[in-house]
C-alpha cells in the first residue's frame, strides 16, 4: 500500500466523456501533503507515514501539538494524518505529494464524516415503511413499532433499529474511479458521490479491494 492524500471537498458537478456520455463527478481539492514523521515498525511496532496539510503560523495550532512539532523541527500544520504502507523505505521526511500522487481511470476509496442529521426517527433513519394511514392507527402513523417480545427475553436486544442519532459518522466509499486530475489547480475529479459535506476534510488512498472486485464481476 501507498500514502494517502488529504483533499477537501468542494463539491459535485458534471464532465463528459469523448463520446459524449455525461459523468457526474465530485471534486475534491488536494493542498500539498508534507511528510512530517514516518512510524517504523522496530521502534513504533507498524509502518506508516504521517503527513502535515495546510501549514500554520502555529495560531491556530493547541499547546501540546505545538510542542510535538518542536520535537520534530517541524512547520506547524493544521491537519495530521497516518497511512501505512508497505515499504517505509521509499519516503522521507519533508517530501511532498500532490494530486498527481494518483491518475486517471484508478479506483480509490475515499473516507470522510457524513452530514449530521440530528435525531431521526425510524423511518427517516433505517427506512421503515410506518405505520397504516387509517384504520385504527391514532397518530403513530410514523413510529417504529414494537421493540421487544414478551416476558421472553423481556427486554430489547442491542443494536435494534429504532429513532436516534443520524448522520456525522466516519464512513469510507470504496472503489471510486478517478475520472481526471488537474494538477495546475490541485484538483482531482472522482466518479460518483463522497460521504462528507462542501469544505469537508477527506482522505483517498488506493482501493485496498480492488481486485476482490474485479474477480467477483
Amino acid at each position: 500500500m501507498r500514502i494517502g492524500l488529504v483533499a477537501e471537498k468542494l463539491g459535485m458537478t458534471q464532465l463528459f466523456d469523448d463520446n459524449g456520455t455525461q459523468v457526474p463527478v465530485t471534486v475534491l481539492k488536494v493542498d500539498p501533503c508534507t511528510v512530517v514523521s514516518l512510524k517504523v515498525r522496530d521502534k513504533d511496532g507498524y509502518d506508516a507515514v504521517q503527513l502535515g496539510v495546510r501549514e500554520d503560523s502555529g495560531k491556530h495550532i493547541k499547546k501540546p501539538q505545538q510542542g510535538y512539532f518542536k520535537t520534530l523541527s517541524s512547520k506547524f500544520f493544521r491537519i495530521l494524518k497516518e497511512f501505512r504502507v508497505d515499504d517505509i523505505t521509499q519516503y522521507n521526511v519533508g517530501d511532498r505529494f500532490e494530486a498527481d500522487h494518483f491518475s486517471g481511470g484508478q479506483l480509490v476509496d475515499v473516507t470522510g464524516i457524513t452530514k449530521g442529521k440530528g435525531f431521526a426517527g425510524g423511518i427517516k433513519r433505517h427506512g421503515f415503511g410506518g405505520l397504516r394511514a387509517s384504520h385504527g392507527v391514532s397518530i403513530t402513523h410514523r413510529c417504529h413499532g414494537s421493540t421487544g417480545n414478551r416476558t421472553l427475553p423481556g427486554r430489547v436486544f442491542k443494536g435494534k433499529r429504532m429513532a436516534g442519532h443520524m448522520g456525522d459518522q466516519r464512513v469510507t466509499t470504496l472503489n471510486l474511479m478517478v475520472h481526471s486530475i488537474d494538477k495546475e489547480k490541485g484538483v482531482i475529479f472522482v466518479r460518483g458521490a463522497v460521504p462528507g459535506c462542501k469544505s469537508g476534510t477527506v482522505f483517498i488512498r488506493d482501493a485496498i479491494k480492488q481486485h476482490t472486485t474485479e474477480a467477483g464481476k
